[in-house]
């Protein structure tokens, strides 16, 4: 995943987004796409931010980190969270992936891939 995420150092943000999966749409027209692909039987994977988004069109981008946020059990269920630290030039801003499942199955597969908007 780094390799991708370093071709799209000090880019131009035009738009970024949360829909299923973390998009950044950059002015030179290519786009990031960020998404925890790791899905297996019995699990609800999706992620989610608090942050205004729009307030990072025009920066450029800096990075992505990581962080693991932890596990909330319970009789039947596991939820498990990841941080998604987006550094800017504008600041930072957080997503979080999350995985509900049976107890079973866990884990993370943050995955980017690229794509093109022209």
């Amino acid at each position: 995943m780094n390799d991708i995420i370093e071709k799209f150092v000090n880019k131009t943000i035009s738009n970024v987004y949360v829909n299923g999966e973390l998009v950044f749409s950059f002015t030179d027209g290519t786009r990031l796409h960020v998404s925890d692909d790791g899905q297996s039987c019995c699990e609800n994977r999706y992620m989610t931010t608090d942050d205004n988004l729009s307030y990072y069109s025009g920066a450029q981008f800096l990075g992505l980190e990581v962080v693991d946020g932890g596990r909330i059990d319970s009789d039947y269920d596991c939820h498990d969270t990841q941080f998604l630290i987006v550094g800017t030039s504008k600041g930072s801003f957080t997503c979080v992936t999350h995985n509900e499942h049976n107890g079973y199955y866990g884990g993370f597969w943050i995955q980017a891939r690229t794509s093109y908007w022209n």
